[in-house]
């Protein structure tokens, strides 16, 4: 039997398949099952249709640290690097993924789990970037300062339809930018910036 992690991930697979062309709310796990070729008690105490759901953001948050921690560019261009590496993973599963991420918007149960979820994205992308120390602002911070980044990542990535990624560059080089001048403000009003040189981007984020 395959382990848990596995059954998730053949699962969740399955599942963005099946939604590319179905509702979500036709799909009945015995279909996602099949697709992924398991059978049905292969999911029984693992995971649901509600959990592979919830396994979404961690699926493709895992591709932000495929490549390792980028070259030591400044910290803004890391995350976004790592950041367009799960935006890049998510688009060959575009047609599925959002229609799983709209049934999670209407449904309860996942919206009140969502800034969780985001908060777990915001702080792998910190870690992939090398980036997940108290350097220049507390981690905490810079974990809440990200989540926001990314959702507004994700609102522009859906908006896509020329597959360039340019409205999700975009709105993820301004929302970088954002969070970088907002935490340099923190720290200037903490006393936490540097005093022996203007702040500059390699000292950012």
């Amino acid at each position: 039997m395959a382990s848990a992690e596995k059954i998730i991930e053949k699962g969740l697979k399955a599942a963005l398949e099946l939604a590319a062309s179905r509702p979500w709310a036709d799909i009945p796990l015995a279909d996602i099952a099949a697709r992924a070729k398991l059978s049905l008690s292969d999911f029984h105490g693992v995971a649901g249709r509600e959990d592979l759901v919830e396994a979404l953001d961690g699926y493709f948050d895992r591709a932000m640290s495929a490549d390792g921690v980028p070259e030591e560019t400044s910290p803004r261009e890391r995350l976004f690097d790592v950041i367009m590496l799960r935006f890049e993973a998510m688009e060959p599963c575009r047609a599925g993924l959002l229609e799983l991420l709209k049934f999670r918007e209407t449904s309860l149960t996942h919206v009140v789990r969502l800034p969780g979820h985001r908060h777990a994205s915001a702080a792998w992308a910190l870690a992939s970037a090398g980036l997940d120390n108290d350097g220049g602002a507390p981690a905490s911070l810079k974990r809440i300062a990200i989540a926001v980044v990314i959702a507004q990542a994700e609102r522009a990535w859906r908006k896509e339809a020329g597959g360039d990624f340019a409205l999700t560059m975009a709105a993820l080089d301004k929302g970088l930018r954002r969070a970088e001048e907002r935490l340099g403000q923190l720290r200037r009003f903490t006393g936490r910036a540097p005093t022996s040189k203007p702040e500059t981007e390699e000292t950012a984020t």
